[in-house]
């Protein structure tokens, strides 16, 4: 079976993390957790980051952008990620 386009955009999010030797975990979805929780969660040099894959024009739902304006507010800094901003990510990565 091919991957989604948005497994796609996961497998390179992983390896640039991986790169940069960042510590992340992918929580999973399931009735007794937090919905909309990002797709990584990620410990980058003693810093929080939560990012959201998307693929092409994929849209953060409502409950999403509530987790990411969460962390936000809360100190720690909450991407969305596409096949468009790797870069973007990899800039933050090497700071």
């Amino acid at each position: 079976m091919a991957d989604t386009p948005e497994a796609k955009v996961k497998k390179k999010i992983k390896k640039l993390l991986a790169e940069y030797n960042v510590y992340y975990a992918m929580p999973i979805g399931t009735m007794f957790g937090n919905s909309g929780v990002p797709d990584f969660l990620c410990c980058v040099r003693g810093r929080f980051l939560a990012i959201e894959a998307k693929a092409g024009k994929g849209r953060t739902t409502a409950l999403q952008e509530k987790q990411l304006k969460d962390i936000r507010e809360a100190g720690g800094l909450a991407l969305v990620v596409n096949e468009d901003n790797l870069d973007e990510l990899e800039k933050l990565l090497c700071k």
